[in-house]
């Protein structure tokens, strides 16, 4: 679906973004560091300054609609990719991943998500293209995610899933870091390091993200370059927020739930756009539900920021007073 956007725009707003991750990328590299708050909070507030910027680009050079639908992508996608941190510090504990390596080891994560994204976005584009009833199976997919997002376990993708194990079990490891390389000399011997695993967990995640991720973005837009975009800015400065949350991260207990409201949300949009758009047998005569609501974009938007300030007032809330609890009589209620 044509944003109606100059082609010069959209070629060059890939290029300066791929730019900008690559020039990240060339930072950890030559400086690795465990960047500070203010550092990080500083590049946290330049990547979403950009990213409002961007969606003002599409407002001037395309349309409101398209605007408002960039937004509702990016906010989805940053959500989620809030919530790929929670395992990302899993995956992280459980490695012992040294502090000064964690830079490095966040940036190849994140490399990886941009690429398994990229892949999906193009599969998922071109489906859509061919078949506009996987509006269907999108929508039931982002349903039932969203529920196992409440009642399943939040360890999905970490370190313990059966192919790291069976790595672990079969090769000859040592469990002592050597910088970033995946195979290091013990002995006199040759062996792999930890970081292989860590990298399979990583991307493993990064796969199960995707899987969610996609389909939800594509419940708001049908443009691929808003969708690729939206995904390029929610990974942006993802390594300095995790390190800028540190802790708070362990805080957000609700946040499951505003992602499950979100994830739910778009997937009975989704099905209901199905619904409007396409006939489906054995109902209504086998013509197309007129009645089906078409949900807009502002609606989405709203409700997008309407699950994510909720969860994480909520949890705020609730771990202060938890906090004030165990403080004993003496603290205040």
């Amino acid at each position: 679906m044509s944003t109606g956007l100059p082609p010069w725009f959209e070629i060059g707003s890939l290029i300066v973004l791929v730019a900008i991750l690559i020039a990240d990328l060339v930072v950890v590299t030559r400086r690795p560091h465990r960047p500070s708050a203010k550092e990080c909070g500083i590049w946290v507030g330049v990547y979403v300054t950009l990213a409002l910027v961007f969606a003002a680009c599409i407002l001037l050079l395309g349309s409101a609609e398209y605007a408002s639908q960039f937004v509702a992508g990016w906010l989805t996608e940053y959500s989620l990719s809030i919530d790929n941190l929670f395992v990302f510090v899993l995956i992280m504990t459980r490695f012992a991943v040294p502090e000064h390596l964690q830079q490095e080891v966040l940036m190849a994560g994140i490399l990886i998500a941009l690429v398994l994204r990229g892949v999906f976005i193009l599969i998922g584009a071109q489906l859509i293209a061919s078949y506009s009833w996987i509006f269907y199976l999108f929508g039931a997919f982002l349903v039932f995610t969203a529920i196992h997002q409440v009642t399943g376990s939040e360890d999905e993708g970490g370190s313990d899933n059966a192919l790291i194990r069976r790595l672990r079990s079969r090769l000859r490891m040592t469990d002592t870091y050597d910088g970033m390389r995946l195979r290091t000399m013990v002995d006199g011997q040759a062996m792999l390091t930890p970081l292989l695993l860590v990298l399979l967990a990583l991307g493993t995640t990064d796969l199960l993200f995707a899987l969610d991720s996609i389909p939800a973005v594509f419940g708001i837009t049908n443009s691929a370059f808003i969708v690729f975009t939206a995904n390029i800015f929610a990974l942006m400065g993802l390594r300095q927020l995790y390190f800028l949350l540190g802790h708070l991260i362990e805080r957000l207990i609700y946040l499951k739930y505003g992602i499950a409201a979100i994830l739910g949300f778009i997937g009975v949009k989704l099905v209901f756009h199905a619904m409007h758009e396409n006939s489906i047998p054995f109902l209504n005569g086998g013509q197309p539900i007129q009645w089906a609501p078409e949900i807009g974009t502002g609606l989405s938007l709203g409700v997008i920021i309407a699950s994510m300030v909720v969860a994480t007032l909520a949890s705020l809330l609730r771990t202060d007073r938890s906090a004030r609890d165990l403080g004993g009589p003496g603290r205040s209620a």
